[in-house]
């Protein structure tokens, strides 16, 4: 466990190992010290004094400024660098706008587009030019490859721009100032200096408000404290402290909260903790996301049924062919045969041409173009074009907790002062209503302002807010909230002794000289005492407490066990209890006062108060909402593993049944132990970096889809491991961005179910595009096929032009319609899709069949029975007629059939929320129009002729038949097959099946204990005493799923099992209280 304690947390790129002989120490050992913190390495090397002395430089007054430089218009310190490098990373490598291109173009469904566009183009150009070209036709020939290079070229011009302009955004967004001063000592003055130039064994100082930009080692100083939790995931502060009295390593990245302090570097650039951390982000992903490698496997079965469709149809026309040239008297001459086999040819060539979806990709990029635009509208910054439709099928959501679901910033939520309660923060106004104003009211306002450090200030964002320690801040930030002006009290102030914050008594004193406008008290005095700390330990130093109205009541035991009770229901919700309490003193008490020790005796107890880092608002319902949408939410964070259990509770993450682990117990479980627990792991607590990894590739490993959350520098290798990583746009780190796929421009963990929401949207576009272009391709193929091989002339009854326009035209504007609607909350109630479904699934395909046959059979019975029907003759404009009118009939099927894809789960109302999609409204305006133009004016290009109204009333109502014919095949059975072909994804944890099991694991313990209680009655009274001495094996909590772990009988005694009981449970107590007190 120790080793694995001490293995690296980060890969080590090692930078240069390379010690100069002016040095006695490598690059590698020193990276080592910090990376994880390594105390036992430190003592190893001599200790901090002795890796300065390695590194050549004097605690006392740093490096010299000319170090190196013998002339003045030299360099100093080349050695320095040379050896330990400088303070900047690589530029990071980006593509060119070309490369992008390149990438974008790299889709086998595009590669076999442009194949079919570039044959369909030689044969269109061969046949314009050719002797059997009608003389008066216009040679079209080329318009059907041009067409399809000209679509090809548009989606990846627009993934390639959309590319391009995610990556500008991202830059604008980390458009930083890096480049900042910091304050080190060189020859015995402190020095401002950029931080580019900071040398390993520079001597830096550290100040409030402080970005550590470097790895160091704790020199010398006054009270620092650390927030290391951008870094490590740990939320609580981190004291530094020398070598032998502590935790002296400070991590690049932290921020100093409070205290000053001098620190010697031993890592800069790439080789410091965060340094790595950003370049072990620059990393290629190769592997395709779900929809792209389900589109790659479509358009392989396309081609493969568009091909043997291809074959039939040349193989069928050429026995034909040479089946009636048999039954002719005079068989034809060689050049005549050649000519009929290039038309034969030229005929399957264009069902191949028909087949291919070129609308699909088209409908891809549309649905992700529009879907990451109104995403920015949302807060979704999209990094990664292709992670907006992996959302939309994640099973899993694995949540940081600091920063993330809460809001890394530390809180009064709940409190008693004065005898006075609130249990929101929100509700403070309402309680300071309940106390005296004059009395009470100020002397807390005062004692809050006076006995702390905190400050308000700029952060380094630039927003003002308290700055120091986060407990202290917590408190500030309770008194501004109710109006006061912490600054003018202690300007009103004067302090006359301080006694900082230690952690062996777990207080902090101040004592000021009452003066006229100081807080007034019951029993004023020359001086005032205040003290606030731990609450059990204030509480046992209190003699008296406040009330309401201000006076002092004397704290008996009845009230002492009170207030215990009070500290112990605050410990139960993980919050951090804080008391306050004063005492005022006369002259000579105050003279007689210890200056090390502070006067913790005879205190009246002002309140206690609950400290915490609240829940983000809208969290609570976000959970429940993936909840109901098969998403399940896990939480992982570095806090302790009752602080985690409580808010993951609070969140609605923590749900009966859950396990909830700490990151050493999940590392010291086997592979296969780690697969069997994590599938019901809710919360994990004390993880390390590689903890979360662990987490996501166990469920990765189990056809998982992750999405991880994260805000640190920390959450940086799992965020780019994970199938979709989000980080935090405000409170988010560099390197957090840098490995995101999604940013979250509000930090607001709600913003997620709105990706969600994009995601499912833009698998269900594509879906329903899918849908209405194939039952368009197998109509027009098989159309194709049957009029073709039926015709006199094999030719079909549809012509190449009045094709493209169906084929290319509708389908792209099809794809603008039906790729944009708009996500739904209908989209939460279902389940997410299997990563492994195929693209149609069973009620897909019966609407794409029953559509597809009824289009066939409407069609067929217009081209040969419609002559009849329509009341038309047999000239040649009556001919022309009939084909223009089912070249109607076929395109306005696909108008309202466009309607009936609309909606593909079942639904029957296929206009509902219609007048919200502009968009499809338009592109359907479009279509109707420009098929009006066409027939109206068409002309010999569409081989149409002008239609009269009635002709036109009967075409549009046939068409109309999709909707009704649509409503029909939904009400069809389906005769158990689509539960056959169930396409949801497989929950490794069902949340129904683990309440179900733990309340099945409460009765099973329930009833084994009221089955103890019967047999023990039967048992004689010298037995039941032997019992009570005997000592079984002791009882434990089930901790497995749903509580349902099987028992062992052996040494089963009523007696013993409640005592071992009531043990256990006074023990947790005790062992709940003690680490939130510690925290």
């Amino acid at each position: 466990m120790a080793r694995e304690e001490e293995r690296p947390l980060l890969n080590d790129n090692g930078g240069s190992d390379h010690a100069s002989s002016s040095f006695d120490i490598s690059t590698h050992d020193l990276t080592q010290l910090v990376d994880p913190k390594n105390p036992d390495l430190l003592k190893k090397l001599g200790g901090v004094q002795a890796i300065c002395k390695k590194l050549r430089v004097d605690p006392k007054s740093g490096l010299s400024a000319d170090e190196g430089a013998s002339r003045s218009d030299e360099s100093p310190f080349k050695d320095r660098e040379q050896a330990f490098g400088r303070n900047v990373l690589p530029e990071a490598k980006s593509k060119s706008f070309l490369q992008l291109l390149w990438a974008a173009y790299n889709d086998k469904t595009l590669i076999m587009l442009t194949i079919a566009s570039f044959v369909s183009l030689a044969v269109g150009i061969w046949e314009d030019y050719s002797p059997q070209h009608p003389p008066d036709e216009p040679r079209v020939g080329w318009v059907e490859g041009t067409a399809i290079l000209v679509a090809v070229l548009a989606v990846v011009l627009t993934n390639a721009i959309n590319d391009y302009q995610k990556e500008v955004q991202f830059k604008k967004l980390n458009a930083k100032k890096d480049d900042r001063v910091v304050k080190v000592l060189r020859g015995g003055r402190e020095k401002q200096v950029s931080v580019y130039d900071i040398q390993v064994g520079e001597v830096l100082m550290l100040e409030p408000g402080d970005i550590i930009p470097v790895d160091g080692l704790y020199l010398e100083g006054h009270n620092l404290a650390c927030d290391e939790s951008s870094a490590t995931g740990e939320s609580d502060t981190m004291k530094k402290k020398t070598e032998d009295k502590g935790d002296c390593f400070i991590l690049s990245g932290s921020k100093v909260l409070e205290g000053v302090a001098r620190a010697v570097v031993i890592a800069v650039g790439e080789n410091s903790f965060y340094g790595k951390t950003m370049m072990s982000m620059r990393g290629e992903q190769s592997e395709g996301t779900p929809l792209q490698m389900k589109l790659d496997t479509l358009a392989e079965q396309i081609a493969k049924l568009g091909f043997a469709a291809a074959v039939t149809m040349l193989i069928t026309l050429i026995v034909k062919y040479f089946v009636q040239a048999s039954l002719k008297e005079n068989f034809p001459a060689g050049p005549e045969i050649a000519a009929a086999m290039i038309s034969i040819v030229i005929q399957a060539i264009t069902i191949i041409v028909v087949a291919v979806p070129e609308g699909l990709p088209m409908a891809v990029t549309m649905a992700l173009a529009f879907a990451t635009t109104q995403m920015l509208k949302d807060n979704n910054l999209v990094r990664v074009l292709a992670a907006c439709e992996t959302m939309g099928n994640a099973t899993a959501i694995c949540s940081d907790k600091t920063g993330t679901l809460t809001q890394n910033k530390m809180t009064v939520t709940e409190g008693t002062l004065a005898q006075e309660k609130f249990d929101k923060p929100e509700n403070s106004k309402d309680w300071a209503k309940k106390v005296d104003d004059k009395n009470v009211l100020p002397l807390i306002m005062e004692s809050i302002a006076i006995n702390s450090t905190a400050f308000e200030g700029k952060d380094e964002n630039g927003n003002i807010d308290f700055i120091g320690s986060k407990t202290e801040c917590a408190l500030l930030g309770f008194a501004k909230n109710l109006g006061c002006s912490y600054e003018d009290i202690r300007s009103d102030s004067k302090v006359a002794k301080v006694y900082p914050f230690a952690s062996k008594r777990k207080t902090m004193t101040t004592i000021i000289e009452t003066k006229e406008n100081s807080a007034s008290s019951v029993k004023q005095a020359d001086y005032r005492i205040h003290v606030k700390g731990a609450s059990e330990i204030v509480l046992g130093v209190c003699s008296h407490y406040m009330d309401a109205k201000g006076e002092s009541k004397k704290l008996d035991k009845e009230a002492k066990v009170k207030f215990d009770g009070l500290i112990g229901t605050y410990a139960d919700k993980a919050l951090r209890t804080i008391a306050l309490a004063y005492r005022d003193i006369n002259s000579n008490d105050y003279k007689s006062l210890s200056n090390d020790e502070p006067p913790l005796e005879k205190l009246t107890l002002i309140g206690i108060v609950g400290i915490m880092d609240p829940l983000r608002p809208g969290v609570v319902e976000s959970v429940a909402a993936f909840r109901q949408a098969g998403v399940f939410v896990r939480m992982i964070t570095g806090d302790n593993i009752n602080t985690a259990k409580a808010i993951a509770r609070n969140a609605g993450i923590l749900t009966k049944g859950g396990v909830a682990l700490t990151g050493p117990e999940l590392r010291e479980m086997s592979v296969e132990k780690q697969r069997e627990v994590i599938p019901r792991l809710q919360v994990l607590a004390r993880s390390s970096p590689t903890d979360k990894t662990v987490v996501v590739t166990r469920l990765q490993e189990q056809d998982q889809v992750v999405g991880m959350t994260g805000d640190g520098t920390n959450d940086g290798p799992a965020l780019k491991l994970a199938d979709v990583g989000f980080s935090m746009g405000i409170t988010g780190t560099e390197v957090a961005k840098e490995a995101s796929d999604i940013i979250l421009m509000d930090d607001n963990f709600n913003s997620i179910l709105k990706a969600l929401l994009w995601g499912r949207a833009v698998n269900d576009g594509v879906r329903k595009f899918l849908t209405f272009q194939l039952t368009v391709n197998i109509a027009a193929v098989i159309l194709s096929f049957i009029s073709a091989v039926s015709s006199d002339t094999s030719e079909s009854i549809l012509s190449a032009v009045q094709l493209l326009w169906v084929n290319l035209i509708m389908d792209t504007l099809a794809a603008l319609a039906l790729a944009t609607e708009p996500p739904t909350d209908e989209l939460l109630s279902r389940k997410p899709i299997s990563k492994y479904a195929h693209l149609i699934n069973f009620t897909m395909a019966k609407m794409i069949l029953g559509q597809a046959i009824f289009q066939i059979i409407v069609n067929l019975c217009a081209i040969y029975l419609g002559g009849a029907v329509f009341h038309l003759g047999d000239s040649e404009y009556d001919q022309a007629v009939l084909r223009t009118m089912v070249f109607n009939i076929f395109v306005f099927l696909q108008v309202f059939n466009e309607i009936n894809c609309r909606r593909i789960d079942g639904t029957l109302n296929v206009f509902k929320n219609i007048f919200d999609n502009w968009i499809f409204l338009a592109v359907q305006v479009a279509v109707i129009g420009g098929q009006i133009l066409i027939v109206t004016f068409g002309g010999i290009a569409f081989k149409t002729v002008p239609l009269s109204p009635l002709q036109w009333l009967i075409t549009v109502a046939i068409g109309s038949l999709s909707i009704p014919v649509g409503m029909v095949i939904r009400l069809l059975p389906n005769f158990g097959l689509e539960r056959k072909f169930n396409e949801e994804a497989r929950p490794l944890a069902s949340y129904s099946r683990m309440n179900w099991e733990g309340a099945i694991g409460d009765v099973r313990n329930e009833l084994r204990v009221y089955s103890l209680l019967r047999r023990s009655r039967n048992r004689k009274m010298p037995e039941r005493q032997s019992s009570t001495q005997t000592a079984p094996q002791a009882y434990s909590a089930p901790r497995s799923y749903g509580a349902t772990s099987n028992g062992q009988s052996g040494g089963n005694r009523f007696a013993a099992l409640v005592q071992n009981a009531k043990n256990f449970q006074q023990a947790a107590e005790q062992s709940d209280r003690r680490q939130n007190n510690r925290d």
